[in-house]
């Protein structure tokens, strides 16, 4: 009975179907990557339980798709083995590459600028006037007229830099340049 369990437990799918796990593997995390970025910025950094639950499904969706209906402790691992290369293949990608991260990852956006409100970004973001005020409140500012600037970071957070902030300067010039 314990060699049976052991036996299962142990059991490995062959080098072509391990080959396919990596493959299929591979595929649909770059699927997932794109489809993601795709949601754009602000839904990445503001999850909310609709978000975790797509989470979820989609995982629960692409588990087969994954390892192919390869039940085996070793499918799984080769599974989880592949997603954790890729992701760190991804990650160094990005680091090397400035382009490529401005494109995956996204950069800043100016919501608001001397207290005007940038609408055409805030369609683009998916940021409505409320998610706005709410975040201006959080910085201790209640309109946007009294907002310097208001920036979507890349991680979904808002910035905001009141019009009574003190500014510091840290530099002078940088490797050359003229002093602004």
């Amino acid at each position: 009975m314990l060699h049976q369990w052991l036996a299962e437990v142990f059991s490995h799918p062959s080098l072509s179907t391990t080959l396919a796990i990596v493959g299929k593997t591979a595929l649909i995390y770059l699927f997932l990557v794109v489809g993601i970025r795709l949601l754009g910025t602000r839904e990445l950094g503001q999850a909310t339980v609709y978000d975790f639950v797509l989470v979820v499904v989609i995982s629960n969706a692409v588990q087969n798709a994954l390892t192919g209906g390869d039940v085996t402790l070793f499918g799984g691992i080769v599974s989880a083995i592949t997603l954790l290369a890729i992701n760190r293949g991804f990650t160094s990608l990005l680091t090397r590459f400035g382009w490529a991260e401005r494109r995956m990852v996204g950069e800043p956006v100016v919501l608001v600028a001397d207290g005007q409100i940038q609408w055409q970004q805030m369609r683009r973001q998916g940021v409505d006037r409320e998610e706005l005020m709410a975040a201006l409140r959080e910085h201790g500012v209640a309109a946007p007229d009294e907002v310097r600037l208001a920036v979507l970071e890349v991680d979904g957070t808002i910035s905001v830099v009141p019009n009574d902030a003190r500014v510091f300067r840290t530099r002078r010039s940088i490797r050359g340049l003229r002093t602004t």
